[in-house]
């Protein structure tokens, strides 16, 4: 396993036992885009992961390398100032570390190596699991007492300072993420709680589309949220208490179709509905209703298309070409757009034959061999003791 793997690279390499830390991905049944208008969203916490092994060492720098991707090692020496690193990786390290210095945090000499399985670019949040993760095993080695809450606050405020202004979903969902269970998360005061996924003979699939995006450098994702901020403008000229979308009624909405750009009307009138979809999702999960849950993820995939303008040609083809299969409840884009991967709801006993007829599709149409991921939702970020034994995720501070 990656794990042992990287834990016995670590020992060959450092001459200490090592942490292990891992670091899940995240897949979004829905809620895309909403959680920096302060909306609804319901992420989970997937198998796939990024695992640290870290220990401390006798010397004022920080040692990263990379295992299991291109090989690269960099080096912060905590008593210097750093310029950009090659790898887009060191950056966001960068960006973690020059945030705990500047807030005084303690930090101590440490060697860390990294590696896992989360596709880059696919959309499941390789970023949010890098930050966490790092921040989290970094933590635990300069013996600081950092709640899970601060934890996502920096790792957020490291994606900022790179060029992204994401909002916290990712960051919750890879720390506060728990086996079987989504998370409702409520974006604009953090408080969540878990909704049951346990639909009795359906799987969820995720369908890697192979086409990669960038957010931090594809301004396309600011755009969007600069239009979502020009619509709450013009509403809080009349209505001053208005601050997000979250309190945007549809009514509102259309009392200043007329006087606001047609795009930004559009993409507000979609962060509107999706907010109401995450609600009536964790309705018909509650219920057990495989059908309405199809049916919202469809209807979600399009707005995301025809409104916000975020998937992709690739991404369009793999939902229509499984709308009309028997078996396949529903399907849509997942995560922040431009590319990565659809999350698929099949009956189970359909789901060999249903995806070698999307995959076969897929490849004639676009000559792109697409990848599958069985969906297994599992803990957030925790301490790996061996491949059995698991930190209680559960805790609010790292002790």
């Amino acid at each position: 396993m990656i794990a042992s793997e990287i834990k016995n690279y670590f020992e060959s390499n450092y001459n200490s036992r090592p942490l292990v830390v891992k670091a899940p991905g995240r897949i979004n049944l829905i809620g895309e885009h909403t959680d920096y208008n302060l909306g609804y969203v319901l992420p989970a916490s997937i198998e796939k992961g990024i695992y640290f092994a870290v220990s401390g060492n006798a010397k004022a720098e920080i040692n990263i390398e990379t295992f299991l991707t291109s090989p690269e090692k960099i080096t912060f020496n905590l008593k210097g100032k750093h310029t950009a690193y090659n790898a887009g990786w060191g950056n966001y390290f960068k960006a973690i570390i020059e945030i705990l210095v500047e807030n005084n945090y303690p930090l101590k000499g440490m060697d860390c190596v990294f590696g896992g399985d989360i596709p880059i670019g696919s959309g499941l949040s390789s970023s949010a699991a890098l930050c966490c993760g790092f921040l989290y095993a970094l933590s635990k080695v300069c013996e600081q007492h950092i709640t899970r809450e601060d934890i996502a606050l920096i790792a957020q405020k490291a994606e900022h300072k790179i060029g992204l202004n994401c909002g916290l979903m990712d960051q919750y969902a890879v720390l506060f993420g728990k086996s079987k269970n989504a998370l409702f998360l409520d974006c604009r005061d953090l408080s969540h709680k878990y909704i049951p996924v346990n639909l009795k003979g359906y799987s969820w699939v995720l369908i890697n589309s192979k086409i990669t995006h960038n957010l931090a450098v594809d301004s396309e994702y600011n755009k969007r949220r600069i239009s979502c901020e020009n619509i709450v403008a013009k509403i809080a000229e009349k209505r001053s208490e208005i601050t997000s979308l979250r309190d945007v009624t549809m009514n509102d909405l259309k009392s200043i179709e007329s006087d606001v750009n047609p795009t930004d009307y559009k993409r507000a009138h979609y962060i509107i509905a999706e907010n109401q979809r995450v609600l009536k999702m964790i309705e018909v999960l509650n219920s057990g209703d495989a059908i309405q849950v199809g049916n919202i993820l469809l209807e979600g995939h399009w707005a995301m298309s025809k409104e916000f303008e975020i998937t992709t040609k690739e991404l369009d083809y793999l939902v229509e070409s499984g709308q009309d299969l028997e078996g396949i409840m529903g399907s849509r884009m997942m995560g922040g757009g431009f590319g990565g991967c659809t999350i698929n709801l099949i009956k189970t006993e359909t789901v060999e034959e249903n995806l070698k007829k999307i995959l076969y599709s897929y490849k004639n149409q676009t000559g792109i061999n697409a990848e599958v991921y069985r969906l297994n939702i599992d803990d957030g970020v925790h301490i790996v003791e061996d491949v059995s034994r698991k930190e209680d995720f559960n805790k609010k501070a790292v002790k």
